[in-house]
């Protein structure tokens, strides 16, 4: 049976995988977020902590590592840097010493208004129906499931 990230020919082009497509289109998110968050402040990895935080302040790292896929050794350094930029602040669980809690400061709230555009812009660029984004964004999820679920047998 022949891989399903390639058309079936005797030497595939790297633009005929699947897993291209899909990481040269987070390339492509990139450079059209990065004048956004430029503007923020911001880089990727940090907006979406401030995005996750704006859904549901006082997180513990674990909580938001787990959400954002990210492991504590890449996440520590970005939280830093947030905290350095008076952002959030982290602080031991007073109940369980081992978690540290996050927490968005009055700047790191106030923020959140100033970033209420991101969403329209990325919504203008990436040029489809609503409807055929939540089916894109539908299928994404269900093909990065599916590739954790297979890596971990």
């Amino acid at each position: 049976m022949p891989p399903s990230d390639a058309k079936p020919t005797s030497r595939p082009d790297v633009t005929d995988l699947l897993c291209f497509a899909i990481y040269s289109t987070g390339h492509a998110f990139n450079r059209v977020y990065k004048p956004l968050l430029d503007e923020l402040g911001l880089t990727y990895p940090q907006y979406l902590v401030m995005v996750a935080l704006w859904a549901a302040d006082d997180q513990t790292v674990g909580e938001i590592g787990d959400r954002l896929f990210l492991e504590s050794s890449t996440l520590t350094p970005l939280l830093k840097r947030l905290e350095t930029l008076g952002l959030l602040t982290r602080r031991r669980d007073p109940e369980d010493e081992r978690q540290v809690r996050l927490r968005l400061t009055d700047k790191g709230a106030g923020l959140r208004k100033k970033a209420r555009g991101v969403g329209g812009c990325i919504g203008e660029a990436v040029g489809l129906s609503g409807d055929a984004v939540v089916k894109l964004r539908g299928d994404i999820i269900r093909l990065r499931d599916n590739l954790l679920k297979a890596a971990e047998t």
